[in-house]
């Protein structure tokens, strides 16, 4: 531009750089807020599985060993049905009144379920009240993690820059990796500190009290989330729903092959995090003998690593292609699940231990790093949420929530080290059909 006298003005590129810093500041809060977040909630959600054996004991002192262990995996995968429910409900509340809204009420729903637990008397005080109580607090907590998925999907991928949407979205999985971290050092603390008999009498409910005493943080965390941008144009451009589950008719009628492209991508993710993740602390004590103390540190090294592995499959995926990491991330966990959990069997070491809970996150930490951003791909901005959540929590309740109680009842029937490797496998077959249904046109 030239001034009036002659001599060209330079424009100061400090305006330009001012909106770069802002919109920066903005997506970095927007990740930490949503990861923390997250990851509260995701600690009450699974910690359950740490402490099913203890759980057990107390819950359904009446049966045998196995019998109370597939009990309480069974209400854990129980919880599970409530996540459709969830995903219906919760989901499409996103979709009209806005994902920070879902997200808080999210917490609120997790943290009654958590308490529920938490002052859930033994078997011998409260009779079949006592399992019912817990029942009724994995419920909740399945209410609440089946809308918190697609909220928290959809928030990240809306706050972010096109070019950025793996990274943004990794942070769920990673988030949740941190649970699992927090979880197990919890579990790995309580092992070194007190004794089985102390573990089984009350030392179990100090993680659920923990969650609840961090619940407030989390809350109040979500309260000072602002609404993503995407979302606002959407409901400016959108006529207001008049009915709650709009968004739920909406997608099945308009997007119905994006869902089942959906549900068949989101199987592996599922199944593998739930049987390699989740079920592996008590598989490694019960299948293959490792102490309870082991077990624990392994996953926490573990999920160290899978929190880091799912950042990195995040740029990864922004940089090659998200389908195409995704399709790597699956092939990975076709191959090497079974001959991984076979050495692991067969060394029964402690550096077997930990260097195959190593392996197994970074493994599924390539398809669950950058999955989540696959998924938000597919659906529209106002059916975001319902989409994500329906596919995600379908998949979960029909393969991952029982994963635990199932692979229990497989290895002590059959006396087979190796099902939890034929289940990943499997599932892992069934997506990467699925993802070979995906089109450019679907993502962009």
């Amino acid at each position: 531009m030239t001034h009036p006298t002659g001599v060209e003005e330079i424009q100061s590129p400090a305006p330009a750089l001012h909106a770069q810093r802002r919109a920066h500041y903005a997506g970095a809060r927007a990740i930490l807020a949503a990861s923390i977040g997250n990851a509260l909630e995701w600690y009450d959600f699974s910690v359950y599985a740490l402490f099913a054996i203890y759980i057990a004991k107390n819950v359904f002192v009446g049966s045998d060993g196995v019998a109370a262990l597939i009990s309480a995996f069974l209400i854990f995968g129980v919880g599970f049905i409530a996540r459709p429910v969830g995903a219906v409900v919760l989901g499409a509340y996103a979709d009209r009144a806005g994902r920070r809204a879902a997200l808080t009420l999210s917490l609120v729903i997790m943290a009654g379920g958590t308490l529920c637990i938490a002052v859930a008397p033994p078997y011998a005080a409260l009779g079949v009240g006592a399992p019912l109580l817990v029942l009724c607090g994995r419920l909740l907590q399945g209410l609440s993690a089946g809308g918190e998925i697609g909220g928290a999907v959809s928030f990240l991928v809306e706050h972010a820059p096109a070019e950025r949407r793996g990274r943004y979205a990794a942070w769920l999985q990673a988030s949740m990796a941190v649970s699992n971290i927090l979880g197990a050092l919890v579990a790995a603390t309580l092992a070194t500190l007190l004794s089985p008999a102390q573990l089984t009498a009350w030392g179990w409910r100090i993680p659920f009290i923990l969650g609840l005493a961090i619940a407030p943080v989390g809350l109040w965390l979500r309260a000072s989330l602002e609404e993503t941008p995407a979302f606002e144009a959407a409901r400016a451009r959108a006529p207001e729903r008049r009915h709650l589950l709009g968004p739920v008719r909406d997608i099945l009628v308009e997007e119905p092959r994006a869902l089942g492209i959906a549900l068949g991508v989101s199987i592996v993710w599922v199944i593998a995090v739930y049987t390699l993740i989740i079920y592996m602390p008590t598989y490694m004590q019960r299948s293959l003998g490792f102490p309870p103390s082991e077990v624990f540190t392994a996953s926490v090294v573990g999920n160290i690593a899978m929190a880091c592995g799912c950042i990195a499959a995040g740029r990864i995926a922004d940089r090659f292609g998200r389908v195409r990491t995704v399709r790597l991330g699956a092939l990975l966990l076709l191959l090497s699940t079974f001959p991984l959990l076979a050495w692991i069997a067969a060394a029964r070491t402690v550096t077997a231990l930990f260097v195959g809970q190593t392996l197994f996150c970074l493994i599924v930490s390539v398809f669950a790093g950058s999955a989540p951003a696959v998924l938000a791909s597919l659906f529209p901005t106002r059916l975001r949420s319902t989409g994500v959540s329906l596919s995600y929590n379908f998949a979960a309740t029909l393969f991952g929530g029982f994963a635990p109680a199932v692979l229990t009842f497989l290895t002590e029937s059959t006396h087979t080290p190796m099902a939890p490797a034929f289940y990943v496998v499997a599932a892992a077959a069934v997506s990467l059909v699925a993802l070979a249904q995906i089109r450019r046109s679907d993502t962009e």
